[in-house]
């Protein structure tokens, strides 16, 4: 006799397998493109006349839009309906990026960029609650959130890969020019396999002054992280900003308290460990993603890689994610999430502290091929975990809330940690320059400084992740945390 579990199995299907192949994709997509164009830079700048000033926001663009907008985005796909959202952020990527390829100067492929992170912003929350939503018990769930972490964690490193191989081969363009026939499979296969759902939520259910202050609130502050380095954190407009940024999310939480139709009704917090693993996301984000900045400097400004030297530098830290994460995956169910988050986390942290040694002259087999390859281990557990634990026991409405406050604390996790740990590089360096070193030394001592800092966020990731519930991903969404809107239908 066949068991439930097996009878309700989604992902025994060629349906199910095609359905989360994807999700994926999509998924995979737009991590991507925060790290793709890195190498692309020096081409960029060239080409389109940047100012040293300006160019950061090529990425830096990106990720401001995409961290604002992520939460209105995630409310937005369970109230209208997750397809429907999902298919107009894919159409919206598709002509950002065909913009930004065809960009004749620097401000249209910043604006074009600040439309992909919307863009972004809408796609991922509605095709992880779609996933979450679709996959709802036993192997079935842990297989798909594994597939998923993975996804997380390999597309930073593959951005790198990317952004290497195209600059060289047809040129930077190229870097924007890949997504729109993606974009074109992507929406063909999701009016094909995903099911259109039956909403009619009403504009009058929208809970507007929430929506401006959330995404008021995280704008500003992730563009007052980004640009602190350059300011000065002490500067007054830094301070500004940020108290600025602090106000109008504290005006968030008051109206969420208050709102009958809130963006982001306080309940979701009280499903036990959602909070541990957003802030154990947030602090490893910080690390791990500054982490790929300064290797990416470092191999290229003191061991003088070509882009496409450094792309295929990073090939075994891939590897070394996909095998974790498949490992993990069929882990979680026996040991659970908090144990995978807290190894993971110090393993990671022990890879990057093991890259905070790299000297001067530097070798790729002995220098940076053992530290990130224990690094893309750990990072692949911790992942799967992370996105299996955040998920665990969230209402089905909430869903696609819950995808947006997960890569919400990865986007604001990442700003903070660069802007942070740049800080902190440059400090060290322009130190040793003052005392009359090499250039090449105060570099290197800056980048050392900083990788050190960031072993240590991973760690401390390690001891928040202590806090975080022990899913083992076959627990089904619960429902009596359900708070649709008035006028507003699940399908």
């Amino acid at each position: 006799m066949t068991s439930p579990v097996a009878a309700a199995s989604v992902l025994a299907t060629r349906r199910g397998k095609l359905i989360l192949a994807l999700l994926c994709a999509i998924g995979f997509l737009d991590f991507v493109d925060a790290s793709i164009v890195n190498i692309a830079l020096p081409s960029i700048k060239a080409d389109l006349k940047f100012s040293v000033q300006n160019l950061q926001w090529v990425i830096s663009g990106y990720l401001l839009t995409y961290g604002g907008f992520m939460l209105l985005g995630g409310r937005a796909a369970d109230l209208i309906g997750r397809r429907r959202v999902l298919l107009a952020g894919t159409l919206v990527f598709g002509i950002a990026s065909l913009t930004g390829g065809l960009a004749v100067n620097a401000g249209m492929l910043v604006g074009a960029r600040l439309m992909q992170g919307v863009a972004a912003a809408m796609m991922v929350p509605a095709a992880l609650s779609i996933l979450t939503s679709t996959f709802k018990d036993g192997r079935d769930r842990a297989t798909a959130l594994g597939a998923w972490g993975a996804m997380g964690g390999l597309a930073s490193a593959v951005g790198v890969v990317l952004g290497g191989l195209l600059t060289e081969g047809p040129g930077w363009r190229w870097v924007l020019f890949v997504n729109p026939p993606i974009c074109v499979v992507l929406l063909a296969a999701t009016y094909r396999l995903i099911e259109a759902e039956r909403h009619h939520a009403r504009l009058a259910n929208f809970d507007l002054p929430g929506a401006i202050l959330a995404t008021g609130g995280l704008l500003l502050l992730v563009f007052a992280l980004v640009k602190a380095p350059d300011v000065g954190w002490g500067a007054a407009r830094t301070i500004a900003e940020l108290a600025g940024a602090f106000a109008l999310l504290v005006g968030f939480v008051i109206n969420e308290a208050r709102s009958k139709n809130a963006l982001a009704p306080l309940s979701i917090f009280r499903v036990r460990g959602l909070s541990a693993a957003n802030a154990t996301q947030l602090i490893a984000a910080a690390g791990f993603l500054s982490t790929f900045f300064f290797l990416s400097l470092y191999t290229q400004n003191i061991l003088r890689y070509s882009p496409i030297k450094t792309a295929v530098a990073y090939l075994p830290l891939c590897g070394g994610v996909i095998v974790a994460a498949g490992i993990a995956s069929q882990l979680l169910t026996r040991i659970g999430t908090r144990p995978l988050m807290v190894v993971g986390s110090l393993v990671a942290g022990g890879g990057v502290l093991m890259l905070s040694r790299l000297p001067v002259h530097g070798t790729y087999a002995a220098d940076l091929l053992p530290g990130t390859l224990v690094m893309s281990v750990g990072l692949g557990a911790m992942f799967v975990a992370v996105v299996t634990a955040a998920n665990a026991g969230v209402a089905p409405s909430q869903l696609g809330l819950s995808a947006a406050l997960l890569n919400t604390a990865q986007q604001v996790g990442g700003a903070l940690g660069i802007a942070v740990l740049s800080a902190i590089a440059t400090a060290r360096s322009q130190h040793l320059l003052a005392m009359h070193d090499a250039s090449s030394v105060a570099l290197t001592a800056g980048f050392q400084r900083a990788l050190l800092a960031c072993g240590f966020f991973l760690l401390a990731a390690a001891l928040i992740a202590l806090r975080a519930s022990n899913s083992k991903g076959e627990e089904p969404a619960h429902s009596n945390l359900d708070t649709v809107p008035v006028g507003a239908t699940v399908g």
